[in-house]
C-alpha cells in the first residue's frame, strides 16, 4: 500500500501521513455504517484545464492534466443490485437500485443520477454491474472547475470496473461512460474533456474530431522545473443555478455551425464563418458569432500550446494562456452570468491577478473550466506565490488559493 501511495501522492512524509489518515477514516466510517469487511480502495484525480476552453463539446482540441487532489473510495460488493454510498459532507446515504436503469427525472442533478447513469452505460456496453457499499471522500473542491463531478463519475466507474470486470475496462471507456451519465442522467450537456483527464492521468492533449475515438497524446512537461507553480483561486461563486448558462455555449455554437451547413463548429472554416456573419447576426445573434470565433481560434491555440510544451518553450506557452483568457472573456463570455451582474467574482479575481502579474512582470492567468463562477487558473514563479496569497486572500478568503501539482496516474485501484 505504501508504494502505491507514494506513486500517487509523492514521497513526502506529511502528505503520506495525511493520505493514510484519509484511508483510516474511510475504514472507520465504513465499519460504522456497513460493518467490517475486506475493503478495496480506489482513487480518481481531479483535473485542471490548461487549454481549450469550451472546445470539447464541439469536437475540438483540449489540453488538460490530472492533479494531486483526488476522490477516494472504500468499497465492497454487497451481493445485491443496490448501490449504497456514504459520501463525506452529505447527511443522507445515496442509494440506487440497479434494476431500474432508466432516467429518473426527479433525481437529475444528483449523485444518484450519476450512479444510475454509469451503471446504465456499462450495461448498454455488455459490461458487468452489481451492487456495492462504498464510502467516499474528496479533496477535489466542489464548484472549483477542478471537475469534482467528473472525478466522482469516473471513481464510480472504476469501482464497477474492478469489483465486477477484473479491472479490464480501459480508462477511456470509463471516461465516455462518465460523459454519458452527466449528459443523459444528470442533465448537464458537458463535453468529454473532464472525464478523460480524470481517467487517463498526466498532461494530455486530446483531439475530439472523432468523439468516439479521441486522439490522446501524452505531453511530458514539468512545471516545477520552470520554477513555476500552477495555482487555482476559488472565487467563492457556486454553479448551482448555472446549467442553462453552460448549455447555451454548445447550443449557440452548434446553431451557428448548422447555418453554415455543418453539424459542429469543428467542421467550420474561419473564412466561411466570416463571410456568413451578416446573415448569422440576424438568425443567431452576435454572441453566438463571437462564441464561434472563440472556438475556431481556441482550437488552433491548443495545438500551439502543446507544441510549445513539447519544445520546452514555456514563455510562448504562457503567452498563449493569456490569449486564451482574453478570448474567453471577450468572445466566449463565460466570466460571469447575466442573471446577476452585481456579482462578478471571476472578473474581479482576474482583474486583481493581472495587476499583480503586471507588477512583477511574470506569469499568466485565465478563467478556469466552465466559467461563470468558480475559479481562475494562475501560473506564477514559485518565489512569488506567498506574496500573491497575501494579495488575493483578503478578497476571497484564507483558503481561496490552492497550489496544485500534476499527478501522473489516472483513475486506479490502490
Amino acid at each position: 500500500m505504501r508504494d502505491r501511495l507514494i506513486k500517487l501522492y509523492g514521497n513526502n512524509a506529511g502528505v503520506l501521513e495525511y493520505q493514510n489518515n484519509r484511508i483510516k477514516k474511510l475504514e472507520q466510517i465504513y465499519k460504522e455504517h456497513f460493518g467490517f469487511n475486506n475493503l478495496s480502495f480506489f482513487s480518481t484525480p481531479g483535473r485542471t484545464e490548461l487549454g481549450g476552453n469550451h472546445t470539447d463539446h464541439n469536437n475540438g482540441r483540449v489540453l488538460a492534466s490530472s492533479i494531486n487532489l483526488d476522490s477516494l473510495a472504500a468499497a465492497v460488493k454487497n451481493d445485491s443490485q443496490i448501490v449504497r454510498i456514504i459520501s463525506e459532507g452529505f447527511e443522507e446515504m445515496f442509494e440506487v437500485d440497479l434494476r431500474n436503469l432508466q432516467v429518473v427525472e426527479e433525481e437529475k442533478e444528483s449523485t444518484n443520477s450519476l450512479i444510475r447513469g454509469m451503471a446504465a452505460r456499462f450495461a448498454d456496453l455488455g459490461l458487468n454491474i452489481g451492487g456495492f457499499n462504498a464510502v467516499i471522500t474528496s479533496d477535489v473542491l466542489r464548484g472549483s472547475g477542478l471537475s469534482s463531478s467528473a472525478s466522482i463519475e469516473v471513481l464510480i466507474g472504476t469501482i464497477f470496473n474492478y469489483l465486477f470486470n477484473d479491472g479490464k475496462i480501459a480508462a477511456e471507456e470509463i471516461a465516455k461512460a462518465g460523459q454519458f451519465a452527466e449528459n443523459k442522467f444528470f442533465g448537464k450537456p458537458c463535453g468529454l474533456m473532464d472525464q478523460m483527464a480524470c481517467a487517463c492521468g498526466g498532461i494530455i492533449a486530446i483531439d475530439f474530431k472523432d468523439n468516439n475515438i479521441p486522439i490522446i497524446e501524452k505531453i511530458e512537461f514539468d512545471f516545477e522545473k520552470q520554477n513555476y507553480n500552477l495555482i487555482v483561486v476559488d472565487t467563492g461563486g457556486g454553479h448551482a443555478d448555472l446549467t442553462d448558462d453552460y448549455a447555451a455555449i454548445p447550443k449557440e455554437m452548434k446553431e451557428t455551425a448548422e447555418l453554415l451547413d455543418a453539424n459542429l463548429m469543428r467542421e467550420v472554416e474561419l473564412d466561411s464563418l466570416l463571410k456568413g456573419i451578416p446573415e448569422l447576426r440576424k438568425k443567431v445573434g452576435d454572441r453566438a458569432v463571437l462564441r464561434s470565433l472563440h472556438f475556431l481560434e481556441e482550437n488552433l491555440r491548443v495545438s500551439k500550446q502543446s507544441e510549445a510544451l513539447l519544445k520546452n518553450d514555456f514563455k510562448t506557452f504562457l503567452e498563449l494562456i493569456k490569449d486564451s483568457g482574453n478570448s474567453s472573456y471577450k468572445y466566449l463570455q463565460n466570466i460571469f452570468t447575466t442573471k446577476n451582474t452585481s456579482e462578478q467574482p471571476v472578473s474581479l479575481a482576474l482583474a486583481i491577478t493581472e495587476l499583480f502579474i503586471n507588477g512583477i512582470g511574470e506569469g499568466a492567468c485565465r478563467v478556469h473550466g466552465g466559467g461563470f463562477a468558480g475559479t481562475i487558473l494562475v501560473f506564477l514563479p514559485e518565489d512569488k506565490v506567498k506574496e500573491y496569497k497575501e494579495f488575493v486572500q483578503p478578497v476571497f478568503g484564507d483558503n481561496s488559493v490552492t497550489v496544485l501539482s500534476i499527478r501522473q496516474t489516472g483513475t486506479t485501484k490502490i
